[in-house]
């Protein structure tokens, strides 16, 4: 080839050369006019969207939930920006770009300095409203490029996070945009306020009650309804209070048989007759069939009333009577004789069921200073256990006692003292009785096994003499004797006298009966160790009862 041809193409290639670098910077031109784009050889073009400094998208939008600042866009009242409009480039254009660029890993500022040609706009999407815009998410590329950024240089990397936070303060700081509240924000006053009272009440009015809320007014409703029906019905009844029983301790403990406090001679014989099974069933079937008074009822009701006085006497006494019911019952029978007893009123409230069993081993366990009973043998046992006892007997006729005073006759020898001069009589006559009586007259006589109720009643008694209550004091104590006052008295007296007791009436009868005697004094019980003073007593309707103490009992 000749030299002229070469030379004529060099010139050819010089020319088109120049003609692309024209092409180029006209290219820069326009891309720095309408924004970034990046150019490629092939048919499809890139478009890569504004970055911040981490990598985050810059739209035109912003949201009310999100104030930071890489999502916060320019204000409202700008022009939507037309270079935010993208377009994916495929695999072969991506290699050939990024072969062109000088540097792998440049930044988007350098990026966006890259001349692309000029492509026509897209047609614009009318602005959404600002509650419905949705945050911007960050692009994976620019996650992949800021973990770039980090590996190769993390001081810088580091030093732009932090200037960049720094900037979001500073932005967020001066920029603050105005908020209206809902309308739901405001109080109830001032939202009703807006309304007309009488047309609230009637809206309110119409308006369905919960019915969780109607329920529970119901049964408030009900709850008072029901207090108010029994307080009506406490005020009714009249106040029966019932006082605490005093300790046994100091309590006078008088223990009472059921047979001896009620009539229950019908179950007596159906248990001698049918067996212990028939008595049980029909003490069961007829419990709630009170029964009828005993021997020792009318005893018992007297000494309430002398609780009674002492409490008002002295409110915090607590040497009282105290009474128990000790029997040999089973304990089904209870129910008929707690009936029986809250029917007359009667204030027991220590019972002891013993089921067939002998209760006299539990009459010291209730520290008894008197035990009552209709069953001879048991006051017999009690007797030789040293306990003051007497076997009750009802009168044989009704006789009116008196509901004030409790009265209480003795009889002397074997009773309130020893049996010493009944040995004497019984084995030398009456003769030699009345010489060692008087021989013996300063000489107290020995204890018998009721003296120590005596004293129990004296010590009593003192508590009425003291508030000056002795001519209606309560209790009143009888000593109604066989002895002669000429021959034998004096050494009575002079035994009571060396004991510390005041006997209220002291009769000495020379051995005449003492049956008329007693109904003239109408005692509520009269001890006695003679079997024959004790039928002429109940022949005549004095409740009596027997000491099976002494040489008269042989």
């Amino acid at each position: 080839m000749s030299q002229t041809s070469l030379k004529q193409k060099k010139k050819n290639e010089t020319g088109s050369k120049n003609s692309k670098d024209s092409i180029d910077t006209e290219k820069r031109k326009d891309s720095d006019k309408s924004g970034v784009r990046l150019s490629t050889q092939g048919s499809q073009e890139l478009s890569l969207p504004k970055t911040d400094s981490r990598g985050f998208l810059v739209r035109n939008q912003w949201s009310r939930t999100s104030q930071s600042p890489s999502t916060r866009g320019p204000s409202i009242d700008e022009p939507r920006s037309k270079s935010t409009s993208l377009k994916l480039p495929n695999s072969s254009t991506t290699s050939r770009t990024s072969s062109a660029s000088p540097s792998q890993h440049e930044s988007p500022e350098q990026l966006s300095e890259q001349a692309s040609p000029p492509t026509p706009p897209l047609p614009s999407t009318p602005p959404m409203p600002l509650d419905t815009r949705p945050p911007t998410p960050p692009e994976s590329h620019s996650s992949s490029r800021r973990s770039t950024r980090m590996h190769e240089n993390p001081e810088a990397w580091a030093h732009g996070i932090v200037r960049d936070i720094r900037d979001s303060r500073e932005s967020s700081q001066l920029r603050d945009y105005p908020r209206t509240p809902p309308t739901e924000w405001k109080s109830y006053s001032q939202r009703r306020s807006t309304y007309s009272s009488q047309l609230d009440r009637d809206c309110l009015s119409e308006l369905p009650q919960p019915p969780r809320q109607h329920q529970r007014e119901e049964e408030e409703d009900e709850e008072e309804a029901y207090w108010a029906s029994v307080k009506t019905l406490y005020e009714k009844i009249p106040s029966c209070s019932r006082p605490r029983p005093p300790k046994p301790k100091n309590a006078i403990t008088i223990a009472v048989s059921s047979r001896a406090l009620f009539n229950m001679m019908d179950g007596r014989k159906i248990y001698e007759e049918e067996g212990l099974e028939k008595y049980m069933e029909y003490q069961l079937n007829n419990e709630n069939v009170i029964l009828t008074p005993g021997p020792a009822f009318r005893f018992v009701k007297a000494l309430q009333h002398v609780n009674a006085r002492l409490r008002e006497l002295y409110p915090n006494e607590q040497d009282l009577f105290d009474i128990v019911l000790m029997t040999n019952n089973h304990a089904q029978v209870g129910v008929r004789l707690i009936n029986s007893v809250n029917h007359y009123g009667l204030l027991i409230d220590r019972f002891c069921l013993t089921g067939g069993k002998s209760p006299i081993g539990y009459l010291k366990a209730y520290l008894t200073n008197l035990y009552l009973s209709a069953d001879s043998e048991k006051v017999q046992e009690a007797i030789q256990e040293g306990i003051a006892s007497a076997t009750m007997f009802d009168g044989a006729k009704d006789m009116a006692y008196c509901d004030t005073q409790l009265r209480v006759a003795f009889d002397g020898d074997a009773v309130l003292f020893s049996d010493e001069s009944e040995h004497i009589a019984k084995e030398y006559g009456l003769d030699k009785f009345f010489q060692h009586e008087t021989l013996f007259e300063n000489k107290p006589l020995a204890q018998g096994p009721l003296k120590g109720f005596l004293e129990d009643l004296g010590r009593l008694q003192k508590k009425f003499y003291a508030k000056d209550e002795r001519l209606l004091c309560p209790i009143r104590t009888y000593l109604v004797t066989a002895r002669s006052a000429a021959s034998s008295g004096a050494r009575v007296l002079k035994t009571l006298r060396r004991w510390g007791l005041e006997i209220d009436e002291a009769l000495f009868l020379a051995g005449a009966p003492k049956g008329p005697i007693l109904v003239k004094i109408r005692p509520h019980i009269f001890f006695d160790d003679h079997m024959f003073h004790i039928e002429g007593a109940q022949k005549l309707g004095t409740i009596s009862a027997h000491v099976p103490y002494g040489i008269n009992q042989k």
